[in-house]
């Protein structure tokens, strides 16, 4: 019970002179940001949007005593966080140094910044006053040193109490114009009102013994309040008797009035202004705290009720203590803040109870608590750097290191504590993350081990979403979050209860006890390991929230709030029908009306979320909560999203919007359906971003468990199954949803259908429905019901295992619907891990999902079901045959597993789309396809593939592996281009080839490019049968167009060479992409074809090569091939000649179409029928970016350009136009920054960013977003697909990115105008381009025409021969997608080949040596080899012989002497290194013969006569040598010649950067076959140095004269 007491006081107050006022003025000198204008009375912050401080402005005078300096602010921006600062200073702004900030102010300054006070930068109190940050435009904050040496803070004309003491006498006022906060004012410096002196004993004396105005009413009305609550509940609670003002003409004193057996407090608040008034509301917002707390505590148990209470007001430390003019603290004690004993009585209602620390605290403590803040302990890991007063602790070098990160809080936690932290920061490279927890030892006494669990003894952690008590797992599974798969931003707390049992909280949710006996004293812990970078300690200072919080419970207690009631009631009147209504609980931005029926965002217009509203109760079986949609603003995009959460709304910390949380919601958003934040049906029903005001929308939890949601009264079928009984409707009033009311008349609802697979939605993809229902081939999705341990994502394509490395079963995931005859279900792996041992399974089982309780391993079903497990087929868990022919444990990455059930009921597996066979026979007709991601098998995703195969399954009992498809029907036939290799001559028209010489340079291509799905065929005439090797055949996207007339076609000599363009090709039964091996044992060897035998190739819709032998599909043989490709064909080894035996319906009137993006030709979906020149031209949309974008952008060039002006992210950027279909949007990348990692990363974005609030990277859009990150591609922050092009953390300056959405809304990624293939699918329309600058990039410009595709005409055309003397030696010709432009120098943008340049001039060897034309100069450190695609080995020569690419080192290109055979050198010689030293490089460049070095030769020789030799000068072609031609030892790899022992490293100071480096160098050399013998290294090694060479074979000798020919200078640096 609460007494309120009611005091007549009396107080002399003594006049005196007024002081002559100070000026109201700020000093002249300033932060560097700073204009002061108004003299001097108005400050502003320049560069408001591009800087948030350097905005320190101080008092022109000394503060005099009891002056307030106040401010008013005019003006904010939202584009920081923080805002205003103000305290004093004793430094003198005369000789100040100004610092950035105002918390960077020392020797002897008080800053009060947001609701903590910092003396000298470090934290003294916590909780005190106003959240600075929270004020607004019109505000008016002051400061105030009173007489006492106190500082006090005065919001809008309120006293906020003492927030220092022991304050010097002369000291300036302080203000900081941080972050929101960019002008102020200054509007007075004074003395406060009515405290200047004037007398008043009169008016004392006049009132002595009337009540104090305002008071009475609501005295009496909290005090019937709490009287009729003890009586209804029939508890005691003891009489918490808080120190309460009396208001009397201006004058208060304090009247300690103590509960019988209570020990008087020391001291009692004074802090009610004179003369103020306070009214009902005012006073109710005084009590609510310790209303609610009350409440609270007795559903708590009741063992606190009193006790927090009765001590809230006996800490000085307290704020109570300290006095508050507000009415809210000091009267009651019932005040937030961490350590005072009035947040003991629960001043905090949402479910992190932080509020209760104080009062327990204070309890244990004889009522005595401290302000000391919860920190970091400054002892900590070895790794770890502590910041913002220890608040903060970062990881150091967390690319290079994963633990030594643990840090402890500064002091024992206290009961009921709130220990929070929130991340930071995080890394995607190792696995594992945060762990937290708390332990028994003192941090100061304590040898940090490398992580937490390593500690055996007193010592409790959470780990991943298990408990590990002394670093032994106790909870395998404590609750449904794990802290490895939390994100930035995120939340993290523990609390030890009075009880002893210790709770973790995620994101303000209680996950339950933990361990049941936590000993009394325990610190916080936390281990910043893996993933985890950067944690900071969390203070809830946001007052208003949790005010508004209080007085929401209170509204729904009294919602007359400001009238007498006679009682507060928290139980419902049984009379008052059970009515579904809002809760009064919502959203920050939200507000209820209209008697709980109406919810609203009253300022929709100036922000989009924060609109959270649910139900005031569950909703009962079948019962339909159903509300319209009243009112909408076309500001922002998305709308309205409706769904159910068990989260109980009265302790629920309402997030931004409903699909940020992580547990129990089921959501409808736009057509999809989210559970737990994570899409589990991308296309459900109608799209709710599309109503109107006056559309309704309706949810309802069946009594069979399923979720149904409803649109203008029409059902949209079954969205999720299994809810549970106890859900709370929720309505998210987002985007330009702004109000909404519930309908309370059902009567007009349609019944709810019996069958789900009734209704407009019964074949949406994801819903369950018959086996007879009509359905496309492409609705197989994965079923939303699986195992534990596995996750749906990316629309039901994509099934992956959660904690992979910590769990490797539960994850059983089963097909949507059953199979149906013929029809195959084929998935792709797409990620795996090497921890466990077995993999994926997979099968079939005539279960249905929903009654189907999924086992750890879908081999321990007993009953119905068929597995293929390695090479076991199993049937009800039990072997029926082993050695099937195909083992599921050795595939890897990028294989594909298909099942198909035939009409005769036999099931076949397919790998690789090779038929296995018939692995079981007599399959019942309804079955389920099913796959369990068991051990190393991590993600795998349904391909495009799946879906009914031949006919012929369907009604026969066939089982052959391929099944005949002819070719074409008749029409034109296809023709060969008339570019081709050399020794290949054209008939017939072009449908015949013929080679007339040798066993290479054989290749043909196609007149034209091919459609999709044309296949290209043709039938072996010839065969010579003295040559090996056969037909070679594929897929390119080299334009046969753009090939130079002489010489002949410039063609490499086989097809397996041809890399100067992508190309897929089958040679033998491998699959082949620019000649490395992508798979081996593809269908048929074409090595056995011989006269009559057809062949043909295909490219498919799913962009896939098919390889056709004889009209049977041998399956598909490569993925992502790009659209615009040609049928290449090499006439190699034993075949000699071919004729084209297919055809297409009709032939362009061109024999030959240019590529549709390297030229302004038709669109790439457009028919071939009709020639471009016949069709309206299409005037393709001018991109330009977006005014909206990141806050570090800045846009220039008419929004052509953009540029990256600050720090690493907030760079997101978006197009202003939306990108048409068949439309190629291209962009260039000016300029890299090598101080930053990571880079740029590019995709498209679903709906309109005009008002989308950017945040600081884009993987943080989790909406209707696909997004291409290194080599990985993103579907709403979830990764899709691995692997996918090259990495776009290694592009170049100038290299030209561009995006593409096809006719069939497919994503493609072009890397200087080549198409990498399908990166996502389902691309919405329209669709946004979107770039985020991150990392190194930090500038880019659209492309506003098309750049020319590699290979095609740039002002040149370079001929073979102008190749040869570089390119084709290491392969620049097998450059595909990293050749950058033409115009673009790459040697601009090494900075290592930068540094082996200035390296090499120091060397001052002359110019003459080496060749003019930098472009034959390469750098192979692993960025630009990576860039350029370079494979790491090639061969060279006849015969051919494999050599190594020098990775490491850096090549100069040298000048090649007259009398050199060039041609025969470079065609015919096999490439070699050769290590020397730094001193034999000069001799060996002027003789052009290989050298002995000084002391470290190379040379197997004793040391030879040498002459002088200054000058450059040639021998004479048959002049006799001047010493003995030594051995000359050399190695096809530079892994053994670049060994020190052959090539000694030199250290040397680098000009630039003057650091030291140490230095190899060597030569690469074209050697005469013929001329050196093989043989073992000779150093004594007994490693393998190259896997590709054996250390038998690893080092060539030579003597001979003449047979190397010096081609580069190599030098490698450390």
């Amino acid at each position: 019970m609460l007494f309120i007491c009611v005091v007549k006081c009396r107080q002399t107050v003594v006049k005196r002179a007024a002081p002559a006022k100070m000026a109201a003025e700020l000093h002249p000198r300033s932060g560097k940001l700073i204009g002061l204008s108004n003299s001097n009375r108005t400050a502003q912050r320049n560069q408001s949007v591009q800087e948030f401080n350097h905005g320190l402005v101080l008092s022109r005078e000394p503060l005099r005593d009891r002056d307030v300096f106040t401010v008013r602010i005019d003006k904010k921006v939202n584009s920081w966080s923080g805002s205003i600062e103000i305290g004093v200073t004793a430094l003198d702004p005369a000789a100040l140094d100004f610092p950035s900030s105002a918390t960077g102010l020392k020797g002897g300054s008080w800053i009060v910044s947001g609701c903590s006070v910092l003396k000298d930068g470090r934290s003294v109190l916590e909780e005190y006053g106003r959240d600075l940050d929270q004020l607004g435009e019109g505000d008016r904050v002051g400061i105030q040193q009173n007489g006492c040496g106190e500082l006090h803070l005065w919001v809008n004309g309120q006293d906020c109490g003492a927030a220092a003491s022991g304050l010097p006498s002369r000291l300036w006022a302080v203000v900081d114009l941080y972050g929101k906060c960019t002008q102020v004012t200054v509007v007075s410096c004074e003395p406060p009102p009515d405290t200047d002196g004037e007398e008043r004993e009169e008016d004392e004396e006049g009132e002595e013994g009337q009540e104090p105005k305002g008071l009475a009413a609501p005295a009496a009305l909290m005090t019937e309040a709490c009287r009729d609550h003890v009586e209804r509940s029939g508890t005691t609670v003891l009489p918490a008797v808080h120190a309460t003002t009396t208001v009397m003409n201006g004058s208060a004193e304090e009247v300690p009035e103590v509960a019988r057996g209570h020990s008087r407090p020391d001291k009692f608040p004074s802090n009610f202004e004179p003369d103020t008034v306070l009214t009902e509301h005012q006073l109710f917002d005084v009590f609510n705290n310790a209303i609610v707390s009350l409440y609270r505590s007795e559903d708590e148990g009741g063992e606190d009720s009193g006790l927090g209470g009765a001590r809230g007001g006996n800490s000085d430390s307290s704020r109570g203590g300290s006095g508050s003019s507000n009415g809210t603290r000091g009267a009651m004690g019932g005040n937030d803040n961490a350590g005072g004993g009035g947040a003991g009585g629960g001043g905090s209602t949402n479910n992190s109870p932080s509020g209760n620390a104080g009062g327990v605290a204070g309890m244990g403590a004889g009522g005595v608590t401290t302000n000391d803040a919860l920190l970091f302990h400054e002892k900590c890991g070895t790794l770890i750097k502590l910041s913002n007063n220890n608040k903060t602790a970062e990881r150091r070098r967390p690319l290079d290191e994963f633990n030594n990160g643990v840090v402890m809080t500064n002091r024992p936690l206290r009961h009921n504590e709130m220990f929070e932290i929130r991340i930071d920061k995080l890394v995607d490279k190792w696995s594992g993350s945060i762990e937290i927890g708390v332990t028994t030892h003192n941090p100061n006494n304590l040898d940090y081990p490398a992580t937490m669990t390593n500690l055996r003894s007193g010592t409790i952690m959470m780990s991943g979403c298990g408990i590990l008590t002394n670093g032994k797992g106790t909870r395998r599974e404590y609750c449904e979050f794990s802290l490895d798969e939390l994100q930035e931003g995120d939340h993290i707390g523990l609390m030890r209860k009075a009880s002893g049992a210790l709770h973790f909280y995620i994101n303000g949710i209680d996950q339950g006890v933990a361990a049941v006996q936590t000993p009394g004293v325990v610190y916080g812990v936390v281990d910043l390991y893996g993933m985890a970078v950067k944690v900071t300690i969390v203070h809830n200072h946001n007052h208003s929230d949790r005010l508004r919080r209080n007085n929401a419970i209170m509204r729904a207690l009294s919602p007359d709030v400001g009238r007498p009631r006679p009682a507060l009631s928290l139980t419902p009147d049984p009379e008052t029908p059970d009515r579904l209504l809002f809760h009064p609980n919502c959203g920050q931005k939200a507000a209820i009306i209209g008697d709980g029926r109406t919810a609203l965002r009253p300022h929709a217009t100036d922000d989009f979320n924060h609109g959270v509203v649910l139900s005031n109760r569950p909703l009962h079986s079948n019962e339909v909560f159903q509300v319209r949609i009243d009112k909408m603003v076309d500001k922002w995009a998305g709308s309205i999203e409706i769904g159910v959460t068990t989260h109980n709304p009265a302790y629920l910390q309402l997030p931004s919007t409903m699909t940020n949380l992580r547990s129990g919601t089921w959501m409808m958003t736009g057509n999809g359906v989210m559970h737990n934040g994570t899409t589990i049906l991308d296309e459900y029903g109608h799209n709710l971003d599309r109503l109107k005001a006056g559309d309704t929308v309706g949810v309802v939890r069946k009594d069979d468990g399923s979720l149904h949601f409803f649109v203008n009264g029409v059902p949209q079928g079954p969205a999720a199954w299994n809810i549970p009984p106890s859900v709370y409707a929720v309505v998210d009033l987002y985007g330009q949803a702004a109000q909404a009311t519930i309908m309370d008349d059902m009567a007009d609802l349609p019944p709810l259908p019996d069958d789900s697979s009734e209704g407009p939605t019964a074949l949406s993809p994801g819903s369950p429905c018959s086996v007879t229902g009509t359905a496309t081939a492409s609705d197989l999705r994965f079923h939303q019901l699986h195992g534990t341990n596995a996750v749906i994502t990316n629309g039901g394509r994509t099934a992956l295992r959660q904690n992979c490395r910590s769990e490797f079963n539960d994850a059983i995931v089963i097909s949507n619907r059953c199979l149906r005859d013929g029809e195959l279900f084929e998935i792709v792996i797409q990620k795996m891990v090497d921890r466990w041992s077995g993999s994926i399974e997979a099968g079939v089982t005539a279960i249905r999902p929903e009654e189907l309780e999924f086992p750890n391993t879908m081999t321990d079903i007993d009953y119905d079901t068929w597995m293929l497990s390695g090479t076991a087929i199993m049937q009800d868990g039990n072997t029926m045959r082993n050695n099937y022919g195909c083992d599921l444990d050795s595939l890897s990455t990028g294989s594909r597993i298909g099942m198909m059930r035939t009409a005769s009921g036999d099931l076949h597996y397919y790998i690789n789309g090779v038929d296995q066979g018939v692995a079981c026979t007599g399959l019942p007709p309804e079955v389920y396809a099913v796959v369990d991601l068991y051990g190393q098998c991590v993600q795998v995703s349904i391909t495009s593939s799946s879906g009914p195969l031949d006919n012929s399954l369907c009604t026969s009992n066939i089982t052959e592996k391929s099944f005949p498809i002819h070719s074409p029907v008749a029409g034109v036939a296809h023709r060969l281009h008339s570019k081709h290799g050399k020794n290949v001559v054209l008939l017939g028209d072009g449908c015949q080839a013929v080679r007339v010489g040798g066993y290479a340079h054989g290749i043909v291509f196609s007149a034209k490019e091919l459609k999709t799905d044309e296949l290209f065929e043709v039938k072996i005439n010839e065969v010579d049968e003295q040559w090996s090797g056969s037909l070679h055949i594929g897929l390119t996207t080299l334009q046969p167009p753009d090939l130079p007339s002489c010489p002949l076609s410039g063609l490499s000599p086989s097809l397996t060479q041809l890399r100067s363009k992508v190309t897929w090709l089958l040679a033998g039964a491998e699959v082949r992409r620019n000649g490395m091996l992508q798979r081996q044992n593809y269908g048929c060897s074409l090595d056995r074809l011989t006269v009559g035998n057809r062949v043909g190739v295909k490219r498919c819709s799913d962009d896939t090569m098919h390889i056709f032998i004889d009209g049977e599909d041998m399956g598909s043989a490569a993925t992502a091939v790009s659209k615009n490709v040609y049928a290449v064909m090499d006439l190699y080894g034993k075949v000699t000649a071919v004729s084209v035996v297919s055809s297409t319906v009709m032939e362009d009137s061109d024999s030959v179409k240019a590529s549709s993006l390297s030229s302004d030709s038709c669109s790439e979906g457009e028919e071939d029928t009709t020639p471009c020149e016949n069709e309206p031209a299409l005037v393709p949309t001018a991109m330009v970016f977006l005014e909206n974008h990141g806050k570090n952008i800045q846009l220039s060039n008419q929004n052509l350009t953009a540029a990256r002006v600050s720090s690493y992210n907030q760079g997101l950027l978006v197009t202003a136009q939306a990108l048409p279909r068949q439309q190629l949007f291209q962009f260039q990348i000016d300029r890299l920054n090598s101080s930053w990692t990571s880079s740029l990363s590019l995709g498209v974005i679903g709906h309109s960013p005009d008002r989308l609030n950017f945040p600081s990277t884009a993987c943080c859009l989790k909406r209707s977003v696909w997004l291409l990150q290194r080599d990985s591609v993103f579907h709403n922050s979830l990764k899709i697909c691995e692997n996918y092009g090259p990495n776009l953390d290694t592009c170049p300056e100038g290299t030209v990115l561009g995006l593409l959405v096809d006719a069939s809304g497919c994503l493609h990624l072009f890397v200087n105008g080549m198409d990498q293939g399908v990166a996502a699918q389902d691309i919405p329309s329209p669709c946004y381009p979107l770039i985020d600058l991150y990392g190194q990039c930090e500038q880019v410009t659209i492309v506003t025409n098309h750049v020319p595709a590699l290979g095609a005409k740039c002002g040149e055309v370079r001929c073979q021969g102008d190749m040869e003397k570089a390119d084709m030696v290491d392969g620049i010709k097998e450059s595909v997608c990293w050749t950058p432009p033409p115009e673009v120098n790459p040697n601009k943008t090494c900075e290592y080949q930068a540094l082996c340049s200035r390296f090499k001039d120091l060397l001052t060897l002359p110019d003459g040596y080496f060749n003019e034309d930098a472009k034959y100069n390469l750098c192979y450190c692993e960025s630009c080899h990576k860039l350029r695609g370079d494979e790491t080995y090639y061969k060279r020569g006849e015969p051919p012989r494999d050599y190594a690419l020098p990775f490491g080192w850096c090549r100069f290109a040298l000048r090649i002497k007259p009398h050199c055979e060039v041609p025969n050198a470079f065609k015919k010689w096999h490439i070699a290194y050769h290590g020397t030293s730094v001193g034999a490089l000069r001799r060996t460049l002027d003789q052009s013969q290989l050298m002995p070095a000084e002391s470290a030769s190379v040379f197997s020789a004793s040391p030879v006569k040498t002459e002088g030799h200054g000058s450059y000068s040639e021998p004479e072609e048959n002049s006799t040598p001047e010493w003995e031609v030594p051995c000359v030892q050399l190695s096809p790899t530079m892994r053994y010649s670049g060994l020190e022992a052959f090539a000694p490293k030199v250290q040397f100071r680098d000009p630039r950067s003057l650091r030291c480096h140490q230095a190899q160098v060597g030569f690469q050399v074209c050697v005469r076959p013929g001329s050196y013998k093989v043989g073992p290294q000779t150093l004594g090694i007994s490693e393998s140095l190259d896997p590709r060479f054996s250390n038998t074979e690893i080092e060539w000798i030579t003597k001979e004269k003449g047979g190397t020919l010096l081609y580069g200078l190599l030098v490698r640096i450390e």
